[in-house]
């Protein structure tokens, strides 16, 4: 790590410099990169869970959304996802698995189940970590502009080279922007900062480093700020033991297992496709009713 870091700021002299200034900024973020890759190459060596992905996710969703019969909302996504990828194309960018450094672009089930999300349950405040070429930021924006109400924080720590970090969120584009505020960095620089202000979140996305001891921290840290109507969409929940022991202790009718759609095979995927997962509240708890703080 400290070896690839010399050999970038070494052609990189003018990044150098900004490193220099700051100096504790610099050394947090290869700590904590370093602590990720070290927690992903011991996860490596552990069996990989397989969910059973649930056929009527939609369904189930907007059930616990409080909506029922079909959803007129559905019709909004396909305009949306071929403007925002042609655009991207048209800019010279790969769009799917492993298209932005090695990583993936949301796919048609992520977005299609967030845009139903944000369009139903009208969230105040929602917070994503990780942003890669921003199609998922750019539809929850688009959806949050059509409600009239809500703000997106995301939190991203961009790669060190400018050539790659200049392509985040790269898709958000129009007056859905104003609704946006791009944290650089780390969830365990920010998130915890970011809650204490908020106080109160109605929706979290985890699309950050897909280690197990990220995906904890950052869901841990969600669940004590989320709102009780509020939902957790956690990306690739196939490729750690994550997911499942948090939902360990949830009733099965607490959360889905989805199967992506990417526009085209994953093959690092056991099902070359992936999986996320949703925790949806206790319907008991009124599970499906809008809040009632919103951001003007």
């Amino acid at each position: 790590m400290v070896i690839r870091a010399t050999k970038y700021y070494t052609r990189n002299p003018a990044e150098a410099l900004r490193a220099l200034r700051d100096p504790l900024a610099i050394c947090w973020s290869l700590w904590n990169k370093l602590d990720d890759t070290i927690a992903q190459k011991l996860g490596s060596y552990r069996r990989r869970p397989t969910y059973a992905a649930i056929e009527n996710w939609q369904a189930r969703l907007h059930d616990a959304l409080g909506y029922s019969g079909m959803c007129v909302e559905q019709n909004e996504i396909a305009p949306l996802w071929a403007e925002v990828t042609s655009r991207l194309v048209a800019l010279g960018y790969r769009v799917g698995p492993e298209s932005y450094f090695g990583w993936n672009d949301g796919d048609t089930a992520l977005t299609h189940a967030i845009w139903c999300l944000v369009r139903h349950l009208r969230p105040a405040r929602v917070i994503e970590t990780g942003v890669g070429h921003g199609i998922t930021t750019r539809f929850i924006l688009e959806a949050m502009q059509r409600n009239g109400c809500g703000h997106l924080w995301s939190i991203d720590l961009p790669p060190r080279d400018p050539s790659i970090a200049r392509q985040v969120g790269v898709a958000v584009e129009g007056p859905c922007a104003e609704r946006w505020t791009l944290l650089r960095g780390t969830s365990r620089q920010h998130l915890p900062k970011l809650l204490a202000q908020l106080g109160e979140i109605d929706l979290f996305i985890h699309d950050s480093m897909h280690t197990a001891r990220n995906v904890r921290f950052e869901v841990r840290q969600a669940q004590r700020a989320l709102q009780r109507n509020g939902f957790i969409v956690v990306d690739d929940i196939d490729v750690n033991s994550a997911f499942g022991k948090i939902v360990r202790t949830l009733p099965a009718r607490r959360w889905l297992a989805c199967e992506a759609r990417p526009v085209r095979p994953d093959f690092r995927r056991f099902n070359q496709k992936g999986l996320f997962g949703i925790i949806l509240p206790d319907s008991r708890e009124g599970a499906g009713s809008a809040p009632t703080v919103q951001l003007h």
